[in-house]
């Protein structure tokens, strides 16, 4: 699903993340480690937004490098504290991000209505609580048709209820349409919801497989 060739990312002269030579397979990936660590470096890195030395090649053929639309339209990612311009209304957003990752038509109906945000959904998003921002973000990063979802610290920000829905989204797309996911989090993942994760440690500047949680 991911092949990592030779990445390295540097800030300045500071190395902050390494990562020789690893596979993944295609699953449900909890990242780990400690504040500074490199988790939101390693999102953001496989999601095109940051750039670094080496390469990324998704289903193993498509470089992040040589074949960048290709790959930013099967890769999507829902940030940790999102920002968007206050003007546009959330159905803006939406009909941006559908038109740009050629989402199939009124995709988005199902997810609203599951995460209740009728209400709002066309009021601009300067008006939006944190917790709808983070609904958007997380609707957003749903949309299309993608081969890996990457969501930074998804479980901060929002109520009890839409963790639920957001843990019913993720069971979906991976067990009916083979989406794959990488979720940042220091809060632990309840694999009697969410099923078989496998654990990603990010620690000394490097990123590990450890294993299933």
């Amino acid at each position: 699903m991911l092949h990592f060739k030779a990445f390295n990312k540097y800030y300045s002269n500071f190395p902050a993340l390494k990562i020789p030579d690893l596979t993944l397979h295609p699953g449900i990936y909890w990242v780990k480690g400690v504040n500074g660590s490199g988790k939101s470096t390693l999102l953001k890195s496989i999601a095109g937004i940051l750039a670094f030395d080496g390469d990324i090649i998704l289903n193993g053929n498509i470089s992040i490098k040589k074949q960048a639309a290709t790959y930013r339209k099967l890769v999507n990612f829902a940030e940790a504290e999102p920002l968007f311009p206050e003007f546009l209304t959330g159905t803006e957003m939406l009909e941006l991000f559908a038109s740009a990752k050629n989402a199939p038509k009124k995709q988005e109906d199902y997810f609203i209505e599951s995460m209740k945000m009728q209400s709002y959904i066309d009021r601009p998003v300067g008006t939006y609580s944190s917790g709808m921002l983070k609904k958007l973000s997380l609707l957003l990063a749903f949309m299309g048709n993608p081969t890996l979802i990457l969501l930074d610290e998804p479980l901060i920000t929002i109520d009890t209820e839409a963790l639920l829905v957001l843990y019913q989204w993720i069971n979906k797309l991976h067990a009916e349409e083979g989406v794959s996911f990488m979720l940042s989090s220091h809060q632990i993942l309840d694999a009697d919801i969410i099923g078989n994760t496998t654990l990603l440690q990010v620690e000394n500047q490097t990123l590990k497989l450890a294993g299933n949680n």
